[in-house]
């Protein structure tokens, strides 16, 4: 089974930015999309956004604007910049990973992003 690390969070001030990796003990090249997830405190998990094996990507209309996903197959790596953070940003973000048949959702352990003064 593919593990997915994610790094890169931490705390951030009011407007300013961030780049979260999340990076696969094996090829990624297989996975139909990967993408990011966030959990705030007493919130239902959301989609962040994600990206098709083609390279397209697809955010949820409340998540345009501020936030890019983007992967590089060759360094098995899949990141999501973020800018202008609000307070309402903060939140466990996850890595997701989906292949069709056997493998499924694979998912990372989850970096925290706190968006503070």
């Amino acid at each position: 089974q593919v593990q997915l690390v994610e790094s890169g969070g931490g705390l951030v001030q009011p407007g300013g930015s961030l780049r979260l990796s999340c990076t696969a003990s094996a090829s990624i090249f297989s996975f139909t999309h990967m993408g990011w997830y966030r959990q705030a405190p007493g919130k239902q998990p959301e989609l962040v956004g994600r990206i098709f094996k083609t390279g397209s990507p697809y955010y949820p209309e409340s998540m345009e604007g501020r936030f890019t996903i983007s992967r590089d197959n060759a360094k098995n790596t899949v990141y999501l910049q973020m800018s202008s953070l609000k307070s309402e940003d903060t939140a466990v973000y996850y890595c997701n990973a989906f292949e069709f048949g056997a493998t499924g959702d694979v998912w990372g352990q989850g970096t925290q992003v706190t968006v503070s003064s």
